[in-house]
C-alpha cells in the first residue's frame, strides 16, 4: 500500500504563522520538500549539469536558499550583508563547490529563517513600504513575503524540470 503524501497546504496551519501569511509559509515548506525529493539520488556531475545551457539544479538551489534570504532582509527593511553580496557573486559565477546535501540544507536553513520570520511579522505590517536593492525599487512587505514564496516555487520547479532530464539521460 503506498502512502501519499498531502502537499504542505492541505495539512493545516503552519505553527505560529499569522492567516494572512500561511500561503507563503506552505509555498516556502512545499518548495523545500519537493527539492529535497528532486535531487535525492542525483550525482554530482548531475548535479552541475546545464542540458541545453540551463541553469544548473546547483545553481537553483543556491539561488533559491540565498534569494530568499535577501528578500526576507529587505522585508524587515534591512540593507544586504557582506555575506549576501558574496553569495551573489557566487550566483553569479555559477561555480558551485557544495554536494547536494549542503545546497538542500541551505535551502531548509534559509526557509526556516523565512518561517521564524513569517511568526514575528505583524500583519498590521504588511502593506509598509519596503524598498529594494541599490536602485530602490519600491514594494510592500507583503508584495517582498509573496514574490520571496513565488520566487522560491518558481527555482524549484525549474530544478526538478532539470533533475528530471539529467536522471533520463542516464538512461
Amino acid at each position: 500500500m503506498t502512502t501519499v503524501r498531502l502537499e504542505v497546504w492541505l495539512r493545516g496551519p503552519v505553527y505560529g504563522i499569522p492567516a494572512l501569511l500561511m500561503p507563503v509559509a506552505h509555498a516556502l515548506a512545499q518548495a523545500a520538500e519537493d527539492a529535497r525529493d528532486a535531487v535525492a539520488g542525483l550525482t554530482r556531475d548531475e548535479l552541475l549539469a546545464r542540458p541545453g545551457g540551463a541553469a544548473s539544479v546547483a545553481f537553483h538551489l543556491f539561488h533559491a536558499a540565498h534569494a530568499l534570504d535577501r528578500l526576507m532582509t529587505y522585508a524587515r527593511g534591512e540593507a544586504l550583508s557582506d555575506s549576501q553580496r558574496a553569495a551573489l557573486a557566487v550566483e553569479r559565477a555559477a561555480e558551485f563547490d557544495a554536494d547536494a546535501a549542503e545546497l538542500l540544507d541551505q535551502l531548509d536553513a534559509a526557509v526556516e529563517r523565512a518561517l521564524r520570520q513569517l511568526r514575528c511579522t505583524p500583519e498590521n505590517s504588511l502593506l509598509s513600504d519596503r524598498s529594494i536593492g541599490r536602485q530602490r525599487f519600491e514594494t510592500t512587505v507583503l508584495g517582498l513575503l509573496f514574490h520571496a514564496a513565488e520566487h522560491t516555487s518558481r527555482h524549484v520547479g525549474q530544478l526538478i524540470t532539470t533533475a528530471l532530464i539529467v536522471s533520463a539521460a542516464r538512461g
